[in-house]
């Protein structure tokens, strides 16, 4: 019998702080006194109205756990029944060994355990070699975990309209965690997946290691007009995919989009031609969740009741590189 993978469960941990666009504001105006900061750039740039932060001290593995507790208890699992864990997720705890290794002690799990990294691609990247290893009968059920703190990465210190130009998106990282239980199934759950890359775009958005590129600049860096067109093509590529396949995004019962802004969704679904109004809008009150934004969307259109069993869906995974992924599945 063929084996097929299915997304059994899903899982967020989403911490209680909050930080609203006019706080970050009169922060930077605080360690940037010399930038003339027009009231509510955030909220018109953007489109954001706060962001989730996470506790000081508060490790990526932190969220992560917890994300992996609650979907190890939604799917009465024990942790000796899982196969491999996966950590995917922009944030880290550490270069070496993989943050993998973290989670699964923390959790109690002995499973084999890797890290799959592809910036805010990383979870959807994750999902695409789960299936590939249930498919292939290696593994039966997978854990992918995600964990981001990427309000730490925020520049509070800008000088001049340049740095204020790629620092300010920075600002819109959150916190929280996430967790996804793959099976394998005897009828398809994930369908089909494309992933695409025009790597030439790579330097729009750069975070170096400062171990083993101290001379190059330090911290978060974002050109969001350069990262925005080194998405062209990609998206392009994506239609034709899906016109290949038959598939019209515009019949399915749910499209959760990466969202690192507000504009960049409603561009990005103006230029596949479906309704934004399909997407479960997050970015607004959580900020930019990294690879952890679509798991974000699927646990509220689940409880929303906008995502059910046999319920058609799309998810589209676009990250710095640049890189794009699109995941048809049936729930």
């Amino acid at each position: 019998m063929t084996a097929y993978s299915r997304i059994a469960q899903v899982a967020v941990q989403v911490p209680p702080g909050r930080q609203t666009s006019q706080d970050i504001e009169d922060r930077l105006r605080r360690h940037s006194p010399a930038l003339r900061l027009p009231s509510g750039l955030l909220r018109r740039l953007y489109g954001l109205e706060e962001r989730v932060v996470a506790d000081d001290g508060t490790l990526p593995s932190d969220l992560a756990c917890e994300a992996v507790r609650q979907v190890l208890e939604q799917a009465g699992v024990e942790a000796g029944e899982i196969d491999l864990l996966l950590f995917a997720a922009v944030s880290a705890d550490v270069q070496e060994p993989a943050n993998a290794h973290i989670v699964a002690a923390k959790t109690g799990l002995s499973c084999p355990a890797f890290d799959v990294s592809n910036a805010c691609n990383s979870v959807l990247n994750a999902l695409e070699v789960a299936d590939a290893f249930i498919r292939c009968g290696r593994y039966n059920r997978i854990l992918v975990a995600c964990g981001e703190t990427l309000s730490q990465l925020s520049r509070w210190t800008l000088t001049g309209r340049e740095q204020l130009r790629t620092g300010l998106g920075s600002l819109t990282g959150g916190d929280m965690g996430a967790a996804l239980l793959l099976e394998s199934s005897p009828r398809p759950g994930i369908i089909a997946c494309k992933s695409m890359a025009n790597s030439a775009g790579w330097s729009a958005a750069t975070l170096f290691n400062p171990h083993h590129a101290p001379h190059l600049p330090r911290g978060l860096h974002i050109d969001s007009e350069r990262l925005l067109a080194s998405f062209i093509g990609l998206d392009a590529e994506t239609k034709q995919w899906l016109k290949d396949r038959n598939t019209d995004p515009n019949a399915l019962e749910l499209l959760c989009v990466h969202q690192p802004s507000v504009p960049f969704v409603h561009e990005f679904c103006a230029r596949l031609g479906v309704r934004a109004e399909t997407v479960v809008p997050t970015f607004h009150h959580t900020g930019n969740m990294g690879a952890a934004t679509l798991p974000l969307q699927l646990f509220l259109a689940q409880k929303q009741g906008r995502l059910k069993p046999g319920d058609k869906a799309a998810l589209f995974g676009l990250a710095s590189g640049a890189s794009a992924t699109v995941m048809l599945i049936d729930w």
